[in-house]
């Protein structure tokens, strides 16, 4: 079953359309970086797009910082939305479970689907940057990668490509592990209805107001339990040394809710009337 939803979800032209979008918006903003050469102003602007335009190498960093507030989990939340109500709203679920095909069994293959997409998507974010990054920026000598002195608070800190590159790993897995609770919250609506844009609308509404109790001061209590709080807690990878605090809190706000709404998702699924 995991095998027939990863066919299904790479031989749906949409697969790619998504992959498409979400890596032209830093090839946009690369364009006229270097077009122009005139850096955001401090504080202002997606982390890294200040060092760019020295090193094209850190560009995969900058380009994660494109995507990740908005583009990314809107794909992932029309994907996930779509996963179960879309098949009831085809008509094709009943048929689905009359193969037979256990509705676990179903549900879990939807998930590995999205894991997929995810990895997949953002692994072509961080390709086309990086050939997108050296080739209008150039990169710097192999010897070294000089972090820029906004996310390490210091001046002249050198990585290795190496650990460049296991950085980058940091990110992708803690990217993938936010977008996964991206997907338990549209993936638990999309049990719920038979409307997979309703179910995308839900997950988004979701994050929407948890991106705005975020910035709110009197939300303080409530911040650290949303889900958004941490999703830009990655960057704390290009620090020296690289904290973990957040990190360690991010991941583990995702579980939590990956554990409470996948269960949740589980439960109401397995014991649904499914008539479509």
């Amino acid at each position: 079953m995991i095998r027939v939803e990863l066919v299904k979800m790479f031989r749906r032209p949409r697969t790619y359309v998504v992959a498409a979008l979400l890596c032209g918006l830093p090839l946009i903003v690369a364009v006229f970086l270097a077009t122009t050469r005139i850096p955001p102003p401090p504080g202002q602007g997606g982390a890294f797009l200040s060092a760019v335009l020295s090193n094209g190498a850190l560009y995969p960093a900058a380009a994660m910082a494109l995507v990740m507030p908005v583009f990314l989990p809107v794909s992932v939340a029309v994907l996930a939305g779509d996963a179960v109500a879309g098949e009831a709203s085809a008509g094709t679920l009943r048929y689905l479970l009359v193969r037979p095909v256990g509705r676990t069994r179903l549900l879990v293959a939807k998930l590995v689907a999205l894991v997929a997409f995810v990895l997949f998507a953002i692994v072509a974010v961080l390709v086309t940057s990086y050939l997108t990054g050296v080739a209008l920026f150039g990169s710097e000598p192999a010897a070294g990668v000089a972090l820029p002195a906004d996310v390490t608070s210091m001046s002249g800190v050198t990585i290795t490509p190496a650990g460049l590159a296991l950085r980058l790993l940091g990110t992708v897995a803690y990217i993938v592990v936010s977008m996964l609770g991206v997907a338990a919250i549209a993936l638990f609506l999309s049990t719920v209805t038979d409307s997979a844009l309703g179910a995308a609308m839900g997950a988004l509404a979701v994050l929407v107001t948890s991106q705005v109790l975020v910035t709110l001061d009197a939300a303080a209590a409530v911040q650290p339990y949303l889900p958004t709080r941490y999703w830009l807690a990655w960057i704390d990878f290009f620090r020296d040394p690289i904290l973990w605090r957040d990190i360690e809190r991010g991941v583990g706000i995702q579980v939590v809710y990956l554990l409470v709404l996948l269960g949740a998702a589980w439960a109401n699924f397995t014991t649904r009337d499914v008539t479509n």
